[in-house]
């Protein structure tokens, strides 16, 4: 074959490659003919309004918000400024055995040699020349109470650790109850570190210290160690330039630390208390809670300004005058000392008291909304027809089926109505959303078998007796037994059932069902229709929160308050060593409602809590005795909520209760007495919580399930016995669905005997090892909640070690 001749091609002598033009050369109107038509690549701005913004306009945004925060730090830190500003609280809390509040503030004031006398329990007050600032200490002991108090009126919290002692229980329970609380801004440091002579084993000391601060708070970056001159100065210079971050609930009320309580000659005089007003202005026709003494009305405000060299001439002459600079005094709009609305808002017709129907009048138990009677089949499903095996559903509307043979081999039973829709997933107790749907390889409904002789069993029958006492013979004790069993009861033989479960109803499904309010006011506490209702939440909120915005005395001012009708019994329990705080409640604050809480159970209190068990809990400033019912949480269309008897371990739950409303969602501490000497504290941290929209209208439902057990089983028709134990039993409860734990529905078809006994057809065939069921529901009315006293918990310790003793 020929060579493939190889192709050649001249070079082009017409086409010249130029050097590439530099851009940074070129005008500006050749820049502008080069992006013609192009579009600018805006992809790495977020939102469509900074899209639209220039470069310009976007510095102009960010100079604003630079100037926006700057007022915001001015205004936060203006209540510090100058010589009459008011100091920053600090408050000390010894984490340790071995540690000395005292010994902490004397060893800050040292490292720039300010002497000053530091009492080993109270406040003490220093003024640093060198921040131009002015230092409050609050030194208290390991008393959970006491720090809680300090704490809550505090800038700055400073946890003292020590470098030999690890932290107990009583310091863990101190650390975790003040970040349930409500913790500002947070500092660590430790006392005693020169102890240690090694330098090598202090660092590793204060390392392994840092590693324990920061699994509580993350943020805690260094521990400071008091006995370093240095590290003391460089700690009070945080402390005097650091803006605090304050506390949300606390800063939405008028609050103070008192520094002085005047007591009167008599009772009819007032009490005044002094301190310097923070958070927002405080109004004189506000209530003010003052630690947990109670609520109490203002007479009036007066002012009282510390001597200065500037004022030392207006104060002389002031005090020529024998006059007072009165800043507010209560108008007419001032609030009452009413916990309840008065007895002309319950102006009622007296048969709204009265049930709609009459006991005696009832023959059978209420479901939803409507008394179901003995005589009464309607609530029963229809009896299927007898049709010709192929009959279609149209046929079977002309078919009166009179006219084939007995043998019934021609025949299938069939539904008019079809299988009942089922909602989808939950218990098969709750109602209709729990019911299992038809299995796919389940034939169609069965025929109803002959009806055959029942002999019924002798109640004297000792076998019969051992079969019941084995059935209920697989429950321990009572909070196992609501884990594995919930909610089921055993009713004794000799008990009437519609005695026993009079107050009782049925519902077709919890969380849709019409809750039949009437049926209840027969039932409801003496005093629930004047507590305190409120239908729009929000906008009341609202109109309460600005209302603390506007007039006052305004923060940052030192003021005497006279309070009205202060108990002498107060006094005796006033310690002047231990912090005490007054706090001005929002309007309504005051009133008694049904309040929800929701309850978190603290991972390390491993034991169930049960239901209107005795609970401290703090919400805000007040403190309260508590005996709360829980329910389950979430929202439905009916507003019902079931019932929990306990509160197991890692589950949380609404705690619900009568007592003052507190607006917002305002941090809650829930504690229970326990006998120090076995758990190194005098109280456990049960749980934390938050605050919810108070409502009178929430039904809290407790369920009970009655059980029975499968007799005989033909098909889908069942003998069921040990759910009731006589014939009019079975007629009064006759109207409820019945259930299975396998998710099986049917109803009661007919009583058998005279022992309880009964029929009944359920909507598939169901296991022999299967449990049925009928739920019954009754509304649960909350407890008044009790004010929390301090000498409350001496006496119950002591209460709570001798029932230890005797166990």
């Amino acid at each position: 074959m020929p060579s493939t001749v190889g192709t050649h091609s001249h070079r082009s002598t017409t086409k010249s490659s130029h050097k590439s033009f530099k851009s940074r050369k070129a005008t500006k109107g050749a820049l502008k003919e080069i992006q013609k038509g192009k579009v600018q690549d805006l992809s790495h701005r977020k939102s469509p309004h900074q899209q639209l913004m220039s470069k310009f306009d976007r510095r102009n945004q960010a100079r604003q918000r630079q100037q926006v925060k700057h007022k915001e730090h001015l205004r936060e830190t203006s209540v510090f400024a100058g010589r009459d500003g008011a100091p920053r609280i600090v408050a000390i809390i010894p984490l340790c055995k071995d540690v000395d509040a005292a010994g902490s503030i004397r060893a800050l004031s040292g490292s720039l040699d300010i002497d000053t006398p530091v009492p080993e329990e109270g406040n003490v007050q220093i003024e640093i020349e060198r921040f131009k600032q002015k230092l409050q200490y609050i030194s208290v002991k390991r008393n959970v109470m006491e720090c809680l108090d300090a704490a809550k009126v505090a800038d700055f919290v400073i946890f003292v650790l020590s470098p030999d002692q690890e932290v107990d229980v009583l310091g863990e329970l101190i650390i975790r109850s003040i970040e349930g609380q409500g913790l500002s801004t947070m500092l660590t440091a430790v006392q005693g570190l020169e102890k240690i002579e090694s330098v090598k084993r202090r660092s590793q000391v204060q390392s392994s210290l840092k590693s324990y601060i920061t699994h509580f708070h993350a943020d805690q970056e260094k521990v400071h160690n008091l006995d370093s001159r240095q590290e003391c100065a460089n700690l009070l210079r945080s402390l005097c330039t650091t803006t605090p971050k304050g506390v949300h609930w606390r800063d939405e009320r008028s609050w103070m630390l008192l520094d002085n309580v005047q007591w009167p000659e008599n009772e009819e005089q007032s009490v005044v208390v002094t301190g310097i007003i923070r958070g927002k202005p405080l109004k004189a026709d506000r209530l003010v809670q003052v630690g947990d003494w109670g609520d109490f009305q203002i007479e009036k405000i007066v002012a009282a300004p510390l001597e200065s060299k500037k004022r030392h001439s207006e104060d002389m002459a002031m005090a020529m005058d024998h006059s007072e600079k009165v800043l507010d005094t209560p108008t007419e709009d001032q609030d009452d000392l009413a916990e309840l609305a008065p007895e002309e808002v319950m102006m009622e017709d007296d048969m709204d008291t009265v049930m709609s129907v009459a006991v005696s009048d009832k023959r059978g138990v209420l479901l939803d909304d409507h008394h179901y009677f003995s005589d009464d089949e309607t609530h029963l499903p229809r009896v299927p027809k007898r049709l010709p095996k192929g009959t279609s559903k149209y046929q079977a509307a002309w078919f009166l089926g009179d006219d084939f043979s007995d043998s019934g081999s021609d025949f299938e039973d069939v539904d008019e109505h079809g299988d009942v829709a089922m909602i989808a997933p939950a218990l098969p107790q709750d109602g209709v959303e729990g019911f299992a749907p038809r299995e796919p390889t389940e034939a169609a409904p069965s025929e109803y078998p002959q009806s055959e002789m029942f002999l019924d069993p002798n109640p004297d029958d000792e076998g019969e007796a051992e079969q019941l006492a084995a059935f209920r013979a697989r429950k321990g004790d009572e909070a196992e037994e609501d884990r594995e069993f919930p909610d089921e009861i055993e009713l004794h033989p000799n008990v009437l059932a519609r005695e026993r479960l009079a107050r009782y109803r049925g519902l077709k499904s919890l969380r849709s069902s019409h809750w039949e309010v009437d049926e209840d006011k027969a039932h409801e506490p003496e005093d629930w229709r004047r507590l305190l209702q409120v239908p729009d939440y929000k906008a009341a909120r609202s109109q309460a929160t600005r209302e603390a915005l506007a007039g006052g005395v305004s923060a940052g001012t030192r003021v005497h308050i006279y309070l009205r009708n202060v108990p002498s019994s107060v006094r005796s329990s006033y310690n002047p060593a231990h912090p005490l705080n007054l706090f001005s409640l929002l309007r309504h604050e005051h009133k008694r409602a049904v309040v929800n809480f929701n309850f978190n159970l603290s991972s390390d209190f491993t034991a169930p809590v049960k239901s209107k068990e005795e609970i401290i809990m703090q919400c805000g400033p007040r403190r309260f005795v508590i005996n709360p019912i829980f329910s389950e949480g979430g929202n439905t269309s009916n507003d019902v909520h079931k019932f929990d008897r306990f509160l197991h371990p890692g589950r949380s739950a609404i705690a619900t209760f009568i007592a003052p409303m507190t607006w917002g969602s305002v941090p809650a501490l829930f504690f229970k007495l326990t006998n120090e000497e076995a758990s190194g504290s005098p109280l456990t941290l049960l749980g934390t919580g938050t605050s919810l929209p108070p409502s009178s209208s929430r039904v809290v439902a407790k369920r009970i399930i009655l059980t029975g057990h499968p007799y005989k089983i033909h098909k889908r028709l069942v003998t069921i016995r040990y759910m009731f134990f006589n014939r009019e039993d079975v007629e009064w409860f006759k109207a409820l669905q019945l259930w299975t734990k396998r998710g099986r529905s049917g109803f009661i078809k007919e009583s058998l005997g005279t022992h309880g006994y009964f029929k009944a057809t359920f909507d598939g065939k169901i296991n022999p090892q299967d449990s049925v069921g009928v739920s019954l529901y009754k509304r649960m009315w909350p407890r008044t909640a009790r004010v929390w006293s301090p000498m409350a918990i001496g006496g119950a310790v002591e209460t709570v070690m001798k029932d230890s003793m005797v166990g």
